[in-house]
């Protein structure tokens, strides 16, 4: 059986970037930066033979679709399966104002990552139970050949967690930068983890560090 790659980025830099803010399902656009980074990941994919280009349906990963795949003409086709964990009511708020406003529900938040929900939003499982079927559809659909994703920082976390078999309360062990770029290859009921969040360079010609990956999930 021939191999599957699977290109996951995380969207570029969002214009609430600079103040930590929780932004789940806010639909909001990509800053100046956040254009520049998915333009240079862009550059550094023109010679690979991407087969389809999906992305959520928030604009902030749908334009950074956009953008990476221009180069090769891939216009992005939007999943909203794919989209970021629902923060519920704490949307829009930053940490401090979240403490300030429910420090209970805060401290346990912050103590059961994985498992306790957002309030009035979305737990992890429940993130999983959504994005993983839709992670593996678009995979069978494209079998042995090369795809692209652009969602969001938790839900490639937990696609990472799934496919690697790990817990999903390890969800942060994986860092996920904006416009970072994840990949991934299937081969005979395995999945593989080839290299993990290069930050693109922006404003130079120089490749971002590649950092080679061997990790290996269960079959």
């Amino acid at each position: 059986m021939s191999r599957t790659s699977v290109y996951l980025f995380r969207h570029g830099e969002v214009t609430l970037a600079q103040t930590r803010r929780f932004i789940g399902h806010l639909d909001v656009p990509l800053s100046p930066l956040g254009e520049a980074q998915c333009a240079a990941q862009a550059r550094h994919l023109r010679e690979i033979p991407i087969a389809a280009l999906y992305t959520s349906d928030l604009v902030r990963a749908w334009r950074s679709g956009e953008l990476i795949g221009a180069p090769r003409g891939l216009v992005p086709s939007a999943v909203p399966a794919l989209r970021e964990m629902s923060m519920g009511r704490w949307e829009g708020l930053t940490a401090d104002e979240i403490r300030t406003r429910e420090p209970e529900a805060f401290a346990t938040w912050m103590a059961s990552i994985g498992e306790f929900p957002f309030p009035e939003g979305e737990s992890v499982p429940d993130l999983a139970a959504r994005a993983w079927p839709a992670f593996e559809a678009l995979v069978t659909a494209h079998a042995g050949a090369a795809i692209a994703i652009v969602a969001h920082g938790g839900t490639n976390r937990m696609l990472l967690c799934r496919a690697l078999g790990l817990p999903l309360d390890r969800l942060l062990s994986f860092g996920q930068g904006y416009g970072a770029m994840t990949v991934l290859t299937y081969h005979a009921g395995r999945w593989s983890l080839r290299r993990l969040n290069e930050e693109p360079v922006v404003g130079t010609g120089a490749r971002p560090r590649l950092t080679a990956m061997g990790r290996q999930g269960p079959g």
